[in-house]
């Protein structure tokens, strides 16, 4: 997540410069035909673009609602797994006359935290992390799930007879929400926990289950791939034909212009190509980056972010004072 006011105009020209230069060979070969080679049947009739263009922005415009729309359900997600496990804090705290086994059933909840961030932190085939305008990018800022490992992780809140099974599980946040149910059976055996304490804790691990499907559903079900291909395809039509439906219109401008210009206004086809068809590829882009809210690129929901802060919520509920730190933003961006 960015976290400055805007991305600066030179973040976003690192960004897409890869397109920047694609579209400079797009827009010049046309017009170096068209005025050199003295190929003036290459000029095509400009409604014909145009409404190339209409029908692009659309599609495009489409993709971009409809990403937006995933990256706000999954903040929305991961917003209730906050307010959830401050909740389950209290009660775990509270319902108990039993210290070590208040801070037994938090310390797994913390783990199910990371658990669950570091799977969806997982790469995907469809997802565009490995792009290269992603990874020159991601030199700017850091993914904390790429520099410890889970084990590692999991190793701060679990005993190591609890690590290792942990580990060997196929679902992790799953199998760790079933140790906890298992405890609170335990717990409710020994009277620790009247029914509706147990029932209310039964519920809260429900929602927990609940919140993990959905976020799941966002991570496993990619954008559909055909409107995708679609908008891909259709922003690429657009700017390779874009330069020839200028070509013609601005070779007219020599009838109106003196001086220096005269007969060689084509030329301006090339820069106001590239600036047109460029945000058409930018917006293109960030529809593409705003996809996977969970793959780790500059735009993501901050989980690990959501996660440190949790975790000092529900220790400092413990009495602890050697609490983690927020994670600080590196170049604007905190993930």
């Amino acid at each position: 997540m960015h976290t400055g006011k805007r991305y600066h105009l030179w973040e976003f020209l690192c960004w897409t410069n890869r397109d920047i230069w694609m579209l400079l060979v797009f827009g010049t070969i046309p017009v170096v035909a068209y005025e050199i080679g003295g190929l003036s049947w290459l000029g095509i009739p400009w409604q014909a673009v145009a409404l190339l263009g209409t029908a692009t922005a659309f599609v495009v415009g489409f993709k971009n609602v409809q990403t937006y729309n995933r990256a706000w359900e999954a903040r929305q997600v991961w917003g209730d797994i906050v307010s959830s496990s401050r909740a389950w804090g209290t009660m775990s705290r509270d319902f108990l006359n039993n210290p070590g086994k208040s801070k037994e059933l938090i310390y797994r909840h913390l783990a199910w935290l990371a658990a669950l961030r570091y799977q969806m932190r997982e790469s995907k085939a469809w997802e565009s992390l490995g792009e290269s305008y992603n990874v020159k990018y991601r030199r700017l800022y850091s993914i904390p799930e790429r520099e410890t490992s889970l084990q590692t992780e999991l190793a701060r809140y679990l005993p190591p007879s609890e690590l290792e099974a942990v580990v060997a599980a196929r679902s992790k946040p799953t199998f760790l929400m079933s140790l906890q149910s298992k405890t609170l059976r335990e717990l409710f055996l020994d009277e620790q926990l009247v029914v509706l304490q147990f029932v209310d804790m039964q519920r809260a691990l429900k929602e927990f289950f609940l919140h993990q499907g959905r976020s799941e559903r966002i991570k496993e079900f990619p954008y559909p791939r055909q409107y995708a291909t679609v908008s891909a395809l259709f922003v690429t039509l657009f700017c390779i034909l874009l330069p020839f439906g200028l070509l013609r219109e601005f070779d007219r401008l020599n009838e109106g212009v003196e001086g220096l210009m005269k007969g060689h206004m084509v030329w301006l086809a090339i820069p106001f190509s590239m600036l047109i068809s460029w945000m058409y590829t930018s917006l293109e882009q960030v529809g593409q980056s705003t996809e996977n809210p969970f793959e780790g690129s500059a735009n993501d929901v901050p989980i690990s972010q959501m996660c440190r802060i949790v975790e000092a919520d529900l220790r400092e509920m413990l009495g602890e004072a050697d609490l983690p730190r927020p994670l600080s933003p590196r170049n604007h961006i905190v993930l």
